[in-house]
């Protein structure tokens, strides 16, 4: 019945994989108001120049918990575990794996994702970078029911995240994990005691946002001066758009608008490089580049990569 609890402390196995996710596992553990029974998340993966095999943020927090810990390699041939456990809810933030029919049915409540955007807009793997990318001011974060098709269920609840203008992909990663775990606290004691109805998503406003292919960390100097500067900020501080300098990745990760000019200097050329700025030459205008980092150097403000540069005035960024 609508405002009975229904499950005293439902048993939750948790899905997720990135920091985003495991900020909210963490604080999903410590509200105490649910029994995380398990946790599943992407195999350790190779990190650094080393290559060391490193275990998910989830990871990490699940071991710090001593929960039972899955990381398959493909959830949907493995998954024994969760059906071990039998959950009242499966509840995935950014895991990383498509879930089949069969898996989402090991689930006694209808199985909920939390989605880093406000469905049906930003459907797909990259909604925070997409986001920035569009200049958007706000986003937000989205509890749907699980179905088989991508991020196309039931929304039951939302919360809005406001974009700021200085706002990157780490610093709105942060915001919308915190979103995540505000909506998970608030809301799913509602959802167990079924008090949220779910919402069709309206499909004529649906938006799509696919992963960030690596040779589209390459920044296009056909973009406008507010469209590079947004795209630089989408892939900031991780992994960071790039511009070639002596054959080699020069990447970008502050930048910032001066101001739109129509002249015939070639895109991409250096036309000023001092203590005033280090300023290039895009689509319709220019851009200052703040923060940069040459091909296995250290990131350095403006004022240290000019200050090591000579003759830069004038190189072509390609």
């Amino acid at each position: 019945m609508k405002g009975e609890n229904i499950v005293e402390k439902p048993r939750i196995v948790y899905l997720g994989t990135p920091e985003i996710s495991a900020n909210a596992l963490k604080g999903l553990i410590e509200s105490n108001l649910f029994d995380i029974v398990g946790v599943v998340t992407k195999p350790d993966q190779p990190v650094g120049r080393k290559m060391i095999m490193t275990p998910s943020p989830v990871a990490l927090v699940a071991s710090e918990y001593n929960i039972p810990l899955h990381k398959p390699i493909k959830l949907n041939k493995d998954y024994e575990f969760i059906e071990k456990l039998k959950p009242d809810l499966l509840l995935t933030f950014a895991y990383g794996q498509i879930i089949s029919t069969k898996v989402l049915a090991l689930s006694k409540y209808k199985p909920l994702n939390v989605h880093a955007s406000l469905l049906p807009k930003y459907r797909g793997a990259a909604p925070i970078q997409y986001a920035i990318k569009d200049g958007e001011k706000v986003t937000g974060v989205s509890l749907m029911e699980m179905v088989k098709e991508m991020d196309a269920g039931d929304v039951y609840a939302t919360v809005k995240v406001d974009i700021d203008n200085n706002d990157n992909y780490t610093s709105l990663a942060q915001k919308v994990s915190k979103a995540g775990l505000e909506l998970l606290i608030n809301y799913l004691p509602k959802y167990f005691n079924n008090e949220l109805v779910g919402v069709k998503q309206d499909e004529s406003k649906v938006t799509f946002c696919p992963s960030i292919k690596k040779e589209e960390e390459h920044l296009d100097l056909n973009l406008n001066p507010n469209q590079f500067v947004n795209y630089v900020r989408a892939l900031s501080e991780t992994p960071g758009a790039y511009l070639i300098l002596d054959n080699q990745p020069f990447k970008i990760f502050k930048a910032r608008v001066k101001g739109y000019v129509d002249n015939d200097v070639a895109l991409g050329t250096i036309v000023n490089a001092d203590k005033k700025g280090l300023i290039i030459k895009v689509n319709g205008g220019e851009v200052y580049l703040d923060e940069v980092q040459k091909a296995g150097k250290k990131k350095i403000d403006y004022k240290s990569f000019v200050n090591g540069e000579k003759n830069i005035l004038g190189v072509i960024l390609k």
